[in-house]
């Protein structure tokens, strides 16, 4: 069986080297995401300056643990106003974490080592420290108005440490 990372001729670039966002399969597409599961914390948005802010309050559907989506098929049913990533969304949310492999593939950059398909281990993105992992809490049975207690600015940063340097393309 191929892996969908990894081409099978090492000489090969790996699909998201060569392939624009809007050029990738289903499985190309899906298989971006890193899981750290930063584009699953609420946002809260200033109604006069429009600026957007991080916290640290998950969707009622993360398990913050595993950082997976506890319903990922019926997501947009329980929760209407997920995101559901398209090239779209890609090309014009300013939110997107700078880690993100949809924004680093459209900003013509490179993913980087920790990346399961770079890395080959889905664990790798939280012992990077990149995920939410054991940093987020679930906005189940919170008050919307605690929001504000729980702003937060890691999920808009790239973790200092020089194994996170990376080459564009």
């Amino acid at each position: 069986m191929k892996s969908i990372g990894l081409p099978q001729n090492p000489e090969d670039p790996p699909f998201w080297r060569v392939k624009r966002l809007d050029e990738m399969s289903p499985a190309e597409w899906e298989s971006l995401c890193d899981g750290c599961a930063r584009c699953c914390l609420n946002k809260l948005e200033d109604w006069d300056t429009g600026e957007i802010v991080w916290t640290d309050v998950a969707c009622e559907l993360l398990d913050c643990d595993t950082c997976r989506c506890k319903d990922y098929e019926n997501r947009a049913k329980t929760v209407p106003d997920c995101i559901q990533l398209t090239v779209e969304e890609v090309n014009t949310l300013t939110w997107l974490p700078p880690t993100c492999a949809y924004r680093l593939v459209r900003e013509g950059k490179d993913l980087y080592w920790w990346h399961p398909l770079v890395s080959g281990d889905p664990e790798t993105v939280h012992e990077a420290g990149v995920s939410v992992r054991g940093r987020a809490v679930s906005e189940t049975g919170m008050r919307i108005e605690e929001y504000e207690d729980h702003v937060v600015t890691w999920p808009g940063e790239v973790p200092e440490s020089e194994e996170f340097h990376h080459d564009s393309r």
